[in-house]
């Protein structure tokens, strides 16, 4: 089966590598895609965050792995990569839930997003607290170690 996705928007901010660390410090401008029209962004700022699905379209085929040590760490476990959140994916898609910061015609300006200037957004939703989890999360330490500097 072959599924086809096109851009519902573009990504612009100041990062052009996908470096792993330090996207707290990066605003993002997400511009609507031309076909799409600007009213997609009505009442849009009722909501303080949003969940940004990307597409990483600079990730080779020969990079994608299924079992690695997250950024090659060799402190950290041979990991799955349906156990992570690497670039290097079987579908190269992302997911961000970001603050939404203002709303101006076809463009949003979003923070917390790990995605380079030029990215392909294929999705945009609001964050209802309906569907936060319930109970508390749990994750392995090294995550917590992979992520100190992340944001």
């Amino acid at each position: 089966m072959e599924i086809k996705l096109k851009p519902v928007a573009w990504v612009q901010n100041s990062r052009t590598t996908s470096l792993d660390d330090d996207w707290g410090s990066v605003d993002s401008e997400i511009i609507l895609a031309e076909d799409i029209p600007e009213s997609a962004f009505q009442h849009i700022l009722d909501f303080s965050q949003l969940e940004i699905i990307y597409y990483f379209d600079k990730v080779k085929e020969d990079k994608k792995l299924y079992v690695r040590r997250p950024r090659g760490n060799p402190d950290y476990p041979e990991t799955g990569i349906f156990a992570q959140r690497n670039k290097d994916r079987p579908n190269q898609i992302g997911l961000s839930t970001v603050e939404l910061i203002w709303h101006r015609g076809r463009s949003i300006g979003v923070r917390m997003l790990d995605a380079i200037n030029g990215t392909p957004i294929l999705d945009i939703k609001p964050v209802y607290r309906e569907f936060l989890p319930a109970v508390g999360i749990r994750q392995p330490a090294w995550v917590s170690d992979l992520m100190k500097k992340y944001f």
